[in-house]
């Protein structure tokens, strides 16, 4: 059994949704947010690489200007 979240179900059960549909729609629904908390993750490691790399350039420039 898939991943789902419960709010969504309940909403779409109130809405007046079938029970199948319903669960079916809040499990795709979970699966989108797995998505995008990985790439929230990916986006969080890549941030960290540029200001790793923009410490590296002012590191080398001030040596290079100031030495």
């Amino acid at each position: 059994m898939a991943t789902m979240i419960s709010e969504v179900y309940d909403a779409f059960i109130a809405a007046g949704a079938p029970e199948e549909k319903a669960r079916k729609a809040a499990e795709a629904l979970a699966d989108y947010e797995n998505r995008f908390t990985r790439i929230d993750t990916e986006l969080l490691i890549l941030k960290w690489m540029v200001g790793f790399g923009i410490a590296l350039n002012v590191a080398i420039l001030t040596r290079l200007f100031l030495h």
